[in-house]
């Protein structure tokens, strides 16, 4: 895998403290970006939270998935310092326009900056789901070359129930309305896991069997489903925010 002469990598923003978890992962979103995993830089946040952040090394920001959601009623002293930590540097992200890409954690995360509404009324059990692209979304760059309809996986407790103001949606869902949605410019957050494949699917499904994502037998079904449907279609999304954001300069 060869990297355009000045590409710069982008960083990874992960919150799971399962290291398998954590480290397929970073495999699985350099995988999906079509980008080698030397450029793509994991910050294990559930470890450490540099006061300091220099953003313009990196071409854009990607935040994946993990443990923590917004709406929970009880969180450690780690989550309220991820959550803080978040706080302070998405403003600095928003307000530059800096490249920003969060996948499921993404969605609460810039839903919950941009002051919209996230609670548990949309959540989806761990399963395949079919994702509709609106109108805005077939003319964003970030969604270029998917079809109007794509299959993608899910797995969250909790999602949009309402939009931020200035948030322009860009894929809806029969269970999730909010399936992907912009904020700004360039800071982008999708419900949906497009760095995962059937493999690692069934992978983190087997990492987090107790943490409430679906019923009994519901594992089996959704990666039976994985493997039925052409789920690497939503990668695409991915590829397309690498691509566009490599020798991004500020």
């Amino acid at each position: 895998m060869t990297e355009p002469r000045g590409a710069k990598p982008f960083l990874l923003l992960s919150t799971r403290a399962e290291d398998a978890a954590a480290h397929a992962e970073q495999l699985s979103f350099a995988r999906a970006a079509g980008i080698a995993p030397a450029m793509l830089h994991q910050l294990r946040l559930e470890r450490e939270r540099p006061r300091d952040l220099d953003l313009s090394r990196y071409g854009g920001v990607i935040v994946g998935g993990g443990p923590y959601n917004a709406s929970d009623e009880s969180k450690s002293a780690i989550q309220r310092e991820v959550e803080a930590w978040f706080d302070d540097h998405l403003a600095e992200v928003l307000e530059t326009e800096f490249p920003f890409f969060g996948a499921c954690y993404g969605v609460g995360l810039l839903g919950q900056a941009g002051r919209g509404v996230v609670s548990r009324k949309h959540g989806e059990e761990a399963a395949v789901v079919e994702v509709a692209v609106t109108d805005d979304g077939a003319a964003d760059p970030i969604l270029r070359g998917l079809p109007k309809r794509f299959h993608a996986m899910v797995g969250h407790k909790e999602a949009i129930e309402e939009l931020p103001a200035s948030a322009t949606l860009l894929a809806t869902g029969d269970a999730c309305p909010v399936q992907m949605f912009r904020l700004g410019r360039n800071a982008y957050a999708t419900q949906f896991h497009p760095e995962l494949d059937a493999d690692t699917f069934e992978q983190r499904l087997r990492i987090y069997a107790n943490h409430g994502y679906y019923q009994p037998g519901g594992n089996d079904r959704a990666v039976a489903n994985a493997r039925r449907f052409d789920v690497a279609r939503a990668a695409q999304v991915l590829h397309n925010f690498t691509r566009l954001h490599s020798g991004h300069r500020g």
